[in-house]
């Protein structure tokens, strides 16, 4: 019987998603992305070879595998079919495995126009830190019933009209209120239809696809982009992306049922970070050497995939992961980056806050609460051996296997699985998510 699995990000993103996506489809024969656009960056590490993935789902350097793009992503087609060819400049079958959802919305040059131009306009105290990509406009056009999608490419004569009504529309609000330059309707119609014959057999229908998939009996994993924290419904809003990143989303953004989602695996670093904008309770100094911080951004690499920013670095937030773990419906944790805590003598662990004089255990709705929250610690030991590429539990020094035990305390979801490295086989397992 087949059994499908979804993965989320539990924090601000940049868990490490990618690395577990790839390693969990080894028993999967199918990998979906459901939301999220290409201001989405997975890293994967096999022997010798890095790759950065914004819009190909993981499962794509796992031969075999077949890989979809539903309808919940929004779709800058000259970008994804640049990332085809540098896959399959580095030897890598692409077009015959992946597929993509004739109803996801465009991305067009005035989408990455209107992002870049609205974020300059604001003060640098409401900055977002988007990406510029246009994932936000895009998706405000879907919701507002002027988007283009996939489906509309294939017929010219309606395309032309679709684009010349919005782009009039986005043009008079970037010359008369942003300031910034007009698009050209004939470039941008060009490049569509150029970008239209080349994508043109890979569109599918990818809830029917996936359907037949299941009744198969392949297993099916779900990926998700960014993290829960920055769902444009329970984020700390608006210092959000612009889409559900929750597991909810895997369900509306590929087509299929909430009944074919059997197991959520919510992804999480054993510390915190965070890229761009927003609040973070738990955030550290990580430009003093020496410190706790700087140890976490500098061992850890922390700068972000697409943008190449330096993330913020903070201490593991359970208060935070429990919001995460009810709105995701968590089963199990994946816990990824241990490694980087090796040789501090003490780890915090933000428990919960002090907001308003009240003592709260749950990261509350909105910005401007989470801004206002004082961070509640309780400290644990460290440890100086290293967790570097152990593959066994009982291998892990017994400090780091108490404060791993502790997380599952305080969050109330078990470990299933520990990262200890960015390989593949650098992996602790406890409970398999497809065998669960």
């Amino acid at each position: 019987m087949a059994k499908n699995v979804v993965v989320v990000g539990t924090q601000w993103g940049d868990e490490g998603k990618g690395k577990i996506v790839d390693w969990l489809t080894d028993h999967a024969q199918g990998v979906v992305r459901f939301q999220g656009g290409h201001n989405a960056g997975h890293t994967l590490v096999i022997g010798e070879k890095e790759y950065k993935l914004n819009l190909v789902p993981s499962g794509i350097v796992r031969e075999g595998v077949q890989c979809y793009i539903g309808n919940g992503v929004v779709l800058d087609i000259h970008h994804l079919l640049g990332e085809i060819a540098t896959l399959e400049a580095d030897g890598i079958e692409v077009r015959s495995r992946l597929k993509v959802s004739p109803g996801c919305p465009l991305i067009l040059p005035f989408h990455s126009a209107l992002d870049k131009a609205r974020e300059a306009k604001k003060a640098a105290c409401d900055k977002i830190g988007t990406t510029g990509k246009g994932i936000g406009p895009s998706y405000a056009d879907k919701v507002a019933r002027r988007a283009l999608r996939v489906y509309d490419l294939f017929n010219p004569e309606r395309f032309a009209v679709k684009l010349r009504e919005v782009l009039d529309y986005h043009n008079f609000v970037l010359t008369e209120y942003l300031g910034a330059e007009a698009v050209d309707f004939q470039t941008v119609f060009d490049q569509a239809m150029k970008d239209a014959e080349a994508i043109r057999p890979l569109v599918s229908d990818i809830s029917d696809d996936l359907y037949a998939a299941n009744a198969a009996g392949q297993n099916l994993l779900f990926e998700g982009a960014q993290g829960t924290l920055l769902d444009i419904d329970h984020g700390t809003y608006p210092f959000v992306t612009s889409s559900n990143c929750v597991a909810g989303q895997a369900a509306a953004g590929s087509g299929v049922g909430p009944g074919m989602l059997h197991y959520v695996l919510g992804i999480t670093k054993a510390y915190c970070t965070r890229v761009g904008g927003g609040p973070f309770p738990s955030e550290l100094d990580i430009e003093t050497k020496g410190t706790p911080g700087e140890q976490m951004s500098t061992v850890g690499r922390e700068f972000g995939t697409v943008t190449g920013r330096k993330r913020r670095c903070g201490w593991f937030d359970a208060a935070a992961l429990r919001r995460s773990a009810r709105i995701n419906g968590l089963t199990g944790l994946c816990i990824t980056k241990l490694d980087v805590l090796d040789g501090l003598a003490e780890l915090n662990i933000c428990t919960g806050y002090t907001l308003h004089g009240k003592h709260v255990d749950l990261l509350p709705i909105g910005a401007d609460e989470v801004a206002a929250c004082e961070p509640v610690y309780e400290t644990l030991p460290g440890w100086t051996e290293t967790t570097f590429r152990v593959k066994r539990w009982e291998d892990l020094p017994a400090a780091a296997q108490n404060y791993l035990k502790r997380l599952e305390e305080v969050c109330g979801v078990p470990i299933a699985i520990v990262s200890t490295g960015p390989e593949r086989d650098e992996t602790i397992l406890r409970q398999h998510p497809f065998s669960a």
